[in-house]
């Protein structure tokens, strides 16, 4: 079983090397470059299962050119169709093709699991959407909404994100096989015929400069996978935060035998969010060296190569892993509606102020309402209520009656658009989870 950490792995890469080894010989039979029966050949035994991988090891350590060992391995057992293998080709058309390979295995993966995060949250937004609760802006009380409104933004980002992938992955998942340099010397003049064979065996999108030193695709990648850092991270902090004894309005489902302290008896620490918050920082630390990566110097540059493959390599295992983990943090989430009620009568007879002012303000005009609401509000800190203070007003008692009043001041009374809101997101959450699926298994099976 292939996972985040396993993804890369050597015996993996290897075989995707010799993945894209049988690829070539077989579109360079397919347009005539080599005969049918050597492609065959090397398509039948370029299987890692098939070669002595300790003494595999053995010449690499020598080498120190991990394709130039496995290329004469290959040539040995294949026999006489051993000359044609590795025609025309070079270290690291194959070295980057089959890492490509793998980096789409990590994200179909990484889709799938960011498709089972947004059907959950799809499902909270449903479920919470009439649920309501505090909003807040610069960590203060603002006004009320419903905690389905809250994850209706989280959804919609996500959303923007999977755009942001779409969109991406025609560049990142790429051929860029040309030889040597770049300019397909060695196939013939047949070097866009090969191109597009091989792209279309390896399922990736054939490019017009075939060269070594275009990687603003890979980089752009990164930088894709560190927004959806960004997003998953403010998404983990804002969970983090609501979990706050003070706040309490989010906690974890955690077992019975879960310890938070070893010297704090009473302390259970949240377990799932903190590890999926540090998870998102790391994810967002690659793009700098992405971009130092995607300028190499001239045509070709292993030093750029070997920065943009740890970058990628270690950018895509990280981003698989963030998508489970934000699957399995929102899966062990508890909304405590209770404390969401409790938190919200802190403010309750004033956090709705701006509806009353609105009201009033179609009587007596929106800067004199709001002028009267704001010093009533102040003085209601003293003791008095909101509607009794302004009551003292003949321009307000005059314009609305207490009942209009407090009627006003209901907080759930004025939620604006969030439960409306809160559908329609999970609407999107189902078509967006649905796109990803669809899309990830127009792929090749990882």
């Amino acid at each position: 079983m292939i996972t985040p950490q396993t993804v890369f792995s050597r015996a993996n890469l290897w075989q995707t090397w010799l993945d894209v080894e049988a690829a070539m010989a077989l579109a360079q039979a397919e347009i005539g470059m080599i005969p049918q029966w050597a492609a065959d050949e090397i398509a039948n035994k370029a299987r890692l299962d098939n070669f002595d991988t300790a003494e595999l090891e053995l010449s690499v350590a020598e080498t120190m050119a991990p394709i130039v060992s496995l290329v004469r391995a290959l040539s040995d057992i294949c026999g006489a169709a051993g000359r044609f293998v590795h025609w025309g080709g070079t270290t690291q058309n194959i070295m980057s093709s089959g890492r490509l390979l793998l980096v789409r295995r990590s994200h179909q993966s990484m889709l799938n699991a960011l498709a089972r995060a947004i059907d959950r949250l799809g499902t909270l937004a449903d479920q919470h959407a009439e649920t309501v609760m505090v909003g807040r802006t610069n960590h203060r009380q603002a006004l009320p909404i419903t905690f389905g409104f809250k994850v209706a933004g989280w959804i919609e980002e996500l959303a923007r994100q999977n755009e942001r992938f779409l969109s991406t992955e025609k560049r990142v998942f790429a051929l860029h096989f040309g030889g040597a340099i770049g300019a397909m010397h060695s196939f013939e003049g047949k070097g866009e015929a090969l191109n597009a064979a091989i792209a279309r065996r390896l399922n990736l999108t054939p490019v017009l400069v075939p060269d070594r030193a275009s990687l603003d695709g890979q980089a752009e990648y990164v930088a894709s996978l560190a927004l959806f850092g960004m997003t998953v991270g403010r998404i983990g902090s804002e969970l983090y935060r609501l979990m706050a004894d003070e706040i309490g309005e989010i906690g974890e489902t955690l077992g019975m035998e879960v310890v938070g302290s070893s010297t704090m008896p009473h302390k259970v620490n949240p377990k799932h969010v903190v590890h999926l918050v540090s998870a998102a920082a790391h994810l967002r630390s690659k793009v700098h060296p992405a971009l130092e990566a995607g300028m190499p110097a001239h045509e070709g540059d292993a030093a750029s190569n070997q920065l943009m493959s740890s970058t990628i390599e270690s950018a895509s295992a990280l981003a698989w892993e963030l998508a489970e983990r934000l699957e399995t943090t929102l899966a062990n989430i508890d909304i405590r509606t209770a404390s969401m009620a409790r938190n919200l009568q802190l403010n309750a007879d004033v956090i709705a102020s701006e509806n009353l002012m609105m009201i009033l303000a179609r009587k007596i005009g929106r800067t004199t309402a709001h002028d009267l609401v704001h010093h009533a509000v102040l003085h209601s800190d003293d003791g008095a209520s909101l509607t009794d203070t302004l009551l003292e007003s003949k321009e307000v008692s005059g314009a609305m009656s207490r009942a209009e009043m407090e009627a006003a001041l209901v907080p759930a009374h004025y939620l604006g658009d969030s439960i409306a809101i809160a559908r329609k997101a999970a609407s999107l959450a189902a078509t967006t989870a649905t796109a990803m699926r669809s899309r990830s298994e127009a792929w090749p099976a990882p």
